[in-house]
């Protein structure tokens, strides 16, 4: 398969939901499996920080919070922003798995300010980043094209900083799709599970040093779709 630029991403998204017929939360489901089932696969359970931003990238995080729990990992769901900052597709999933009662925390900032009942503050968060087995990258996805700004930044040198190993969802956090390189601050993964094919900003040889391997992960596009893509001039 050929690889996806940032606008090609929205498109396939839309085509798969608008011409195809297939829910959003559908495509988000198989996306989230796809990465759990690569990390079972490869990895022997131990426990698992998943950090969550509030788009479509935290969502495939919450869908591989709830297949890792069922493969027996320790799991823990780090959000960026409180739970009600969260919104379509990706909200349906966060309920899911605060509903099923998992270890869902909003990360303080590093000043120490609260964000209620749910927090974390800042040394425990990366308190946990340093001991986890697995790390899941699931804060920004392929739409960032501006500089990283607070608190993702910080949270994203946290993970660098940890030691641990990381799997970066689509493509590390901080990463322009389109050029391969970072958008000031970006996650050095150990790995990377990318939806339906690579992006064109993994072709560029510097991109490596942090997406580390690239693994694809099929989300159930329609062949019909699949084809009529691949024929297409890339945008």
């Amino acid at each position: 398969m050929r690889t996806l630029t940032r606008a090609e991403v929205r498109s396939v998204d839309h085509r798969a939901m608008t011409e195809y017929g297939i829910p959003g939360v559908v495509l988000m489901e198989n996306a989230g499996r796809g990465c759990a089932e690569l990390i079972d696969r490869d990895w022997p359970p131990g426990t698992a920080v998943i950090c969550c931003g509030k788009g479509n990238n935290g969502g495939d995080g919450f869908v591989i919070a709830r297949y890792l729990e069922k493969a027996g990992w320790s799991v823990r769901v780090r959000l960026v922003h409180p739970p009600d900052q969260t919104t379509g597709d990706a909200a349906v999933f966060l309920q899911s798995v605060m509903k099923a009662g998992a270890d869902v925390r909003v990360i303080c900032d590093p000043s120490g300010g609260s964000t209620g009942a749910l927090a974390i503050n800042w040394s425990n968060f990366t308190s946990e980043l340093k001991s986890a087995d697995l790390i899941v990258d699931a804060l920004l996805g392929t739409g960032l094209s501006g500089e990283v700004k607070s608190p993702y930044a910080e949270i994203i040198e946290a993970i660098n900083a940890a030691g641990s190993l990381v799997l970066a969802v689509d493509l590390p956090s901080g990463l322009d799709c389109n050029t391969g390189m970072p958008l000031g601050h970006c996650v050095r993964a150990t790995r990377t599970a990318t939806m339906v094919a690579r992006k064109i900003g993994f072709d560029v040889p510097e991109s490596v040093e942090y997406t580390g391997p690239v693994d694809v992960i099929d989300i159930g596009l329609p062949l019909a779709q699949v084809q009529i893509w691949e024929a297409e001039t890339p945008q």
